[in-house]
């Protein structure tokens, strides 16, 4: 007896990142989406339009790939943002006075700042703590708590976070769980799948992946979310142009090709800067020694392509040290195809004050690496002499 019953086959990852949200255009057959460089729509008779209105509110590039990064992390719903931070404060959005949020304690700079700088001043509280203890969060959370904030790998010191666990935590208590997983992309990690209520993205940076553009974007599978972020959208207007959408779905497309390369480089560079005598410490998931290298490993389908390093330095030598390199560039930003190198103390994370950086491990001999597609070759060659031109 023969099985009569069919099913949908799903589309591998790689395949969604080519096909997802674009199909070739209906009228010319271009393959590539169109760039809608426009801000207006004609309507064909008043309020009777064919689903687009004001650029501001929809543009079809937009949705193109708003629908991409929905099936890219498998959620239903994306919104995407003028830059990563816009798409932040369009989920705080969500809080109102008196509310209360529990964070990481080595969160990106900038998702510090808006935290204490802009939204303490709406009477929003913000707690900050170490996400890898979960019973610690668990401690922290109060009847007030209506949202958890988690990065992961946190940036820079590449903890890694139990999104599961912690998922459940936010969910006892009526609370809702985003999390930026900016570092890791759709392609290593699917918060989503462990839990969470939302997943923002700097599209600026692996899903854009040529450093060529600002964007970020919110993923959601709640249709009651997704309404209120395309009102936040719509209303406070921080949304892309349409050649920024064209970069990212074009960057898109490539990413799992690229980030096998990322990660396989940044593995080779975390093995070797390990064993280094100017090195004290490597902060890379993938390393055995990272302490929650197993919970990486469940949770995440590789390591990525970032890495700390402390080196046994000043903050005057470690200034020395990112200043001589020569293939990797001293820039803020990661994600791009090319290397960069960074200071977090002086510069990304020069928003956090110097006390609390010390105080949860962010030291002045710290420095990130973004690690690109060059060969590694290259890229270990470089490191060395720029250590060795900063410290010997």
């Amino acid at each position: 007896m023969t099985d009569d019953t069919t099913s949908e086959p799903v589309e591998q990852f790689e395949t969604r990142a080519v096909h997802a949200g674009q199909e070739p255009d209906a009228e010319t057959g271009a393959v590539m989406t169109p760039i809608y460089a426009t801000s207006t729509y004609e309507q064909d008779a008043p309020g009777d339009h064919r689903g687009y209105e004001y650029s501001r509110t929809g543009n079809p590039t937009r949705t193109a790939l708003e629908d991409n990064l929905a099936a890219l992390e498998g959620g239903a719903f994306g919104r995407a943002f003028s830059s990563g931070m816009g798409a932040i404060n369009t989920v705080l959005n969500l809080l109102s006075a008196g509310d209360h949020v529990v964070t990481g304690d080595d969160v990106y700079g900038g998702t510090h700042r808006i935290f204490r700088d802009v939204f303490e001043d709406y009477d929003i509280s913000f707690t900050f703590v170490d996400t890898t203890d979960v019973d610690r969060v668990r401690e922290v959370v109060t009847p007030d708590t209506e949202l958890l904030w988690l990065e992961t790998p946190t940036n820079p010191l590449m903890r890694i976070v139990d999104i599961e666990a912690l998922a459940e935590v936010a969910h006892e208590n009526g609370a809702l769980c985003a999390v930026d997983n900016t570092f890791a992309t759709p392609y290593l990690q699917r918060p989503l799948d462990l839990g969470a209520d939302i997943v923002v993205h700097s599209l600026t940076k692996y899903l854009g992946g040529h450093s060529d553009v600002v964007a970020g974007a919110v993923v959601t599978d709640d249709p009651g979310l997704d309404e209120r972020f395309g009102f936040y959208q719509n209303s406070v207007g921080a949304t892309p142009g349409p050649f920024d959408c064209f970069l990212v779905l074009r960057g898109a497309k490539t990413l799992p090709v690229r980030m096998d390369r990322h990660c396989a480089n940044a593995r080779e560079l975390a093995t070797w800067l390990d064993d280094h005598p100017d090195v004290s410490r490597v902060y890379y998931p993938g390393l055995d020694s990272h302490p929650s290298h197993d919970l990486a490993a469940s949770q995440m389908d590789d390591f990525g392509g970032m890495l700390s390093v402390e080196l046994d330095a000043s903050l005057e030598e470690t200034a020395d040290a990112v200043m001589a390199t020569e293939v990797f560039t001293l820039a803020e930003s990661l994600g791009g195809v090319e290397s960069l190198i960074e200071q977090p103390a002086t510069m990304t994370h020069a928003a956090v004050p110097a006390e609390q950086r010390r105080a949860v491990g962010l030291t002045d001999g710290l420095v990130r690496l973004s690690v690109g597609i060059e060969h590694v070759e290259d890229l270990r060659t470089d490191l060395e002499q720029a250590i060795d031109a900063a410290l010997d």
